[in-house]
């Protein structure tokens, strides 16, 4: 591009000393700092606090640290009015309901439904279908158990298809069976009563307790 083209002058970079006036005539329509006592410029804002949404304070860049330094958004509020806030800021502090209960299976919850298909009105059969594969993958994750984990609920006398209650109720018995008070300090007691903690521990472990 040659330089004295038109074109060349019209993108032409400010100088600059010319930016600096530019920038020093801005600064002075600004209006005063808010701050007591203060005659600098107010080129910041700061935000007058809760219940005053949208309106500011004009501040100099001094005095705006120094407020921002102490400002407590929460001030005046009880612990349990802060927790209800930032609760509620999850949702943009919009109104929201629980789920509701199914009009055309009364006593069925829309939680439920959703889950086993029960109580919907489903006539392609499509929660029915996830309901069953639901419980069919349920199956199949609790028959693969690692031997540990069999070895584990053999040593508390269950089978592989015990629940978590039917896991800590066995567990309760056995204390009580192999405890060496109640049986003069046997020490096969002790080694069967060892045996279970360890086996119930594990199970704990690997989260089937």
């Amino acid at each position: 591009m040659k330089l004295n083209s038109k074109y060349f002058d019209s993108i032409r970079v400010a100088p600059r000393r010319e930016r600096e006036q530019r920038e020093r005539g801005g600064r002075d329509h600004l209006p005063e700092c808010q701050w007591k006592g203060c005659c600098e410029k107010a080129e910041h804002r700061a935000p007058k606090g809760r219940g005053r949404d949208g309106e500011y304070f004009l501040f100099c860049l001094e005095h705006v640290r120094t407020y921002n330094a102490t400002y407590n958004y929460f001030d005046g509020m009880t612990d349990g009015d802060v927790a209800k806030f930032i609760k509620e800021a999850a949702t943009g502090h919009r109104p929201t309901w629980k789920m509701g209960i199914n009009p055309e299976a009364p006593g069925i919850t829309a939680r439920k439904a959703a889950t086993d298909g029960s109580g919907m009105h489903d006539p392609h059969g499509v929660m029915a279908e996830r309901a069953r594969r639901t419980a069919a993958a349920g199956e199949e994750r609790r028959r693969q158990l690692r031997p540990l984990e069999r070895k584990s609920l053999a040593a508390l006398d269950l089978n592989t298809d015990a629940d978590k209650a039917t896991i800590k109720s066995r567990f309760k018995e056995l204390v009580k069976l192999h405890h060496p008070d109640a049986n003069g300090g046997d020490r096969r007691s002790e080694e069967k009563l060892r045996e279970i903690i360890q086996a119930y521990n594990y199970l704990k472990q690997a989260g089937l307790v």
